[in-house]
C-alpha cells in the first residue's frame, strides 16, 4: 500500500466521511489503511474467497462487481481443492512395488499453472472457466461497489460460509483483522455495520444451534439475541505469540481471565471459537480442571442453582481464562430466567465432580493444555513404555505415501507419552489462514486437513503458522530424481504432511502398523485421551 493509494482511499465516502479527530496519534486512521489493507484487482472469473476457508480480514468493494454463491455450493475441484477418492484393496497393496525410491518425486506435468504462475512474480489465483453456466446452474446474488463482505470469518474465527468471484473486473480492499479492529474502535459507523453483520448472521446462527434454545419460537429467539453480547479475548493469530512463548519457556502461561472464582455469576459464557481453561484456586495457585471448546457453556450450573433456590448468595466456582483467541456469547441471567430455566431439566454437576479427582491426575491434563495440544482432534500418541523404535510406523506411512513419510517420530514428551511430529488436523487450524491458493483445507469427506498438492505454490505460510512444527516443505524432482524448477530456475516447493491416509482403506497406516499397540491417534478434546483413542 502507498501514500497515493491511501489518498484515493479517502477519496470514498466510506472513509471520507470518517471522523479522523477520533483516532488516537500512534492509531491514524490514514496509518490503519497504510499498513493494514491492500487493494486487488480481480478479472472476471477470479476467485476472491472460497467457501470453508479460514481467513483473517474482511472486503471492500470499491469498484466493479462480485457474485456470492449461495446454492448449490460451487464444487470442490472448481475451488482448486483435491478431491479424494479411495483406493481399491490391489491398489493399495500394490503401492508396496510402485512407489518410487527417490524421495519426493512428482509429475512435472502437473506444476505447468505452479511454473507459469512463480515465473511470472504474480499471485497465483483459482479461476472459474464458464461464468454463464455458473450463473445458470447455481443460485447468485450480485455484490456491488461499498459493500462489505468476509467480516463473520475475520471476526468470528470460523470458515467462510460461501464463495465468491469477480462478474467482472473489480478492485476489492482486504482489510486485515487488526484494522477492521482498529476501524470499529474508533468509528461509530463502522462499529455500527460490522457488529450489525455479525449480530444478524453469526449470533442467530450460534443461538439457535445450541440446545437450550431450541425449544424458543423465533420471537423469543430474537428477544435473546437483542440481549446478548458477544465478545473477543486474546489474539487472533494467538500462534504467532504462543510460539514466542514456546520459545522462551513460558508455555504454561495462561492467557484473559474472562471470569474469576467467587464472582457473581450475571450470566452464561457460551465459547464460540476458540479455547477457555477452567481451573479452581489451590493454594496460591490455580488447578486446571478442563478445558471449554466451541458449543461449551460457562456459568450454567450456579446460575441454575441461584434461580431455582432463589439464592442470591451463589457465586462461581470456578475460573475462566482464554487460551489463546476465544470468541463467547454473554447470555443475561433475566433472559436465561425468562425462557430457558423453566424448561429445562437441572444441569449436570460436571465441574465439582472434576475437583474431587486425585490432583496427580491432572499433570498429563496441565501438560497438554500448556502444549496446546487440546487443539487436535487426531494428534499421534506414542506409549514410550510400548515402543521399540522398530519404526514399523514410519515405514507404513511412507509406503502409504510414494515412499515418503509424513511425520517424524520426534516430538515433545511428558512421563512416558510422547505427541509425534504429525499434523493433528486441529479444531482451530490456524495454518490455513492466508493460503493464497486455498491448497490447504479441510476434506468435505471426513474433516482432515489435507494439501492439494497441485494447487499449493509452496509459499510456506501454512508451514510458518503451524504452531506445532507440523508442515514441512520439501523440494520435488522428476522420476529420474532432478530437482524441478520453475522459470526462473529456482527450486519448486510443496508442503506435505500427515493427510490420515485420507484416500486410504483402513484408516491411518501408522497406527495398523504399530505391532505394539503403541501409537493411536486421539481426539485431546475427548474425556481421557490417554486412555481411548480416534473414533
Amino acid at each position: 500500500m502507498t501514500e497515493a493509494v491511501v489518498d484515493e482511499l479517502m477519496t470514498f465516502p466510506i472513509f471520507r466521511d470518517i471522523d479522523e479527530d477520533r483516532f488516537p496519534g500512534n492509531t491514524p486512521l490514514r496509518g490503519i489503511l497504510l499498513n493494514d489493507t491492500r487493494v486487488t484487482t480481480y478479472q472476471p472469473g477470479e476467485i476472491v474467497v472460497r467457501e470453508g476457508d479460514y481467513g483473517n480480514s474482511a472486503f471492500l468493494i470499491l469498484d466493479g462487481h462480485l457474485r456470492v454463491v449461495l446454492n448449490p455450493n460451487l464444487p470442490q475441484n472448481m475451488l482448486g481443492r483435491l478431491s479424494v477418492k479411495k483406493k481399491g484393496f490391489f491398489e493399495a497393496l500394490g503401492q508396496l512395488w510402485t512407489n518410487n525410491w527417490r524421495p519426493e518425486v512428482r509429475d512435472p506435468e502437473r506444476y505447468q499453472n505452479t511454473q507459469a504462475a512463480s515465473s511470472s512474480g504474480a499471485m497465483a489465483g483459482v479461476y472459474l472457466q464458464d461464468i454463464p453456466a455458473i450463473l445458470d446452474e447455481h443460485q447468485t446474488a450480485q455484490l456491488g461497489p461499498e459493500m462489505i463482505f468476509g467480516e463473520l470469518a475475520a471476526l468470528g474465527r470460523v470458515p467462510r460460509t460461501a464463495s465468491i468471484f469477480a462478474e467482472t473486473e473489480a478492485r476489492v480492499l482486504e482489510i486485515r483483522w487488526q484494522g477492521l479492529r482498529e476501524l470499529r474502535r474508533f468509528d461509530t459507523t463502522w462499529k455500527e455495520k460490522i457488529d450489525l453483520a455479525y449480530r444478524r448472521n453469526a449470533l442467530h446462527n450460534a443461538l439457535k444451534e445450541a440446545p437450550m434454545f431450541r425449544h424458543l419460537t423465533g420471537e423469543q429467539l430474537k428477544a435473546v439475541e437483542d440481549a446478548t453480547l458477544f465478545e473477543t479475548h486474546g489474539a487472533f493469530d494467538w500462534h504467532t505469540s504462543y510460539k514466542r512463548m514456546l520459545a522462551q519457556g513460558r508455555e504454561m502461561e495462561h492467557g484473559t481471565p474472562i471470569a474469576r472464582e467467587g464472582d457473581y455469576p450475571d450470566g452464561i459464557l457460551m465459547v464460540r471459537a476458540g479455547f477457555a481453561r477452567v481451573s479452581a484456586r489451590i493454594g496460591n495457585g490455580e488447578r486446571t480442571l478442563t478445558y471449554l471448546g466451541a458449543g461449551d457453556v460457562y456459568g450454567l450450573e450456579e446460575l441454575y442453582r441461584a434461580w431455582k433456590d432463589k439464592d442470591d448468595s451463589i457465586v462461581l466456582e470456578t475460573s475462566l481464562t482464554a487460551l489463546g483467541y476465544l470468541d463467547i456469547l454473554r447470555i443475561p441471567r433475566q433472559v436465561l430466567e425468562e425462557f430457558v430455566f423453566k424448561e429445562m431439566e437441572p444441569p449436570q454437576t460436571k465441574l465439582r465432580h472434576l475437583a474431587g479427582n486425585e490432583i496427580s491426575a491432572d499433570a498429563l491434563k496441565e501438560w497438554a493444555v500448556g502444549r496446546r495440544f487440546i487443539n487436535g482432534t487426531r494428534a499421534m500418541l506414542i506409549d514410550l513404555n510400548r515402543c521399540t523404535r522398530c519404526d514399523d510406523c514410519v515405514r507404513a506411512c511412507a509406503a502409504t505415501h510414494g515412499g515418503n513419510p509424513r511425520f517424524i517420530r520426534h516430538g515433545a514428551t511428558f512421563d512416558h507419552w510422547m505427541v509425534a511430529n504429525a499434523c493433528m488436523h486441529c479444531a482451530d487450524p490456524v495454518c490455513m489462514i492466508g493460503c493464497p491458493t486455498g491448497a490447504i483445507h479441510r476434506s468435505i469427506s471426513d474433516g482432515s486437513v489435507v494439501v492439494n498438492d497441485d494447487t499449493c505454490i509452496g509459499c510456506g505460510t501454512c508451514a510458518a503458522s503451524c504452531p506445532y512444527d507440523n508442515i514441512r516443505l520439501v523440494q520435488v524432482a522428476n522420476q529420474r530424481g532432478e530437482p524441478l524448477v520453475d522459470g526462473e530456475h529456482k527450486p519448486i516447493m510443496k508442503a506435505t504432511k500427515c493427510d490420515f491416509c485420507s484416500s486410504n482403506p483402513g484408516g491411518p497406516a501408522c497406527q495398523r502398523a504399530c505391532p505394539h499397540d503403541a501409537l493411536r491417534r486421539v481426539d485431546f478434546r475427548g474425556p481421557d485421551p490417554f486412555r481411548g483413542g480416534y473414533q
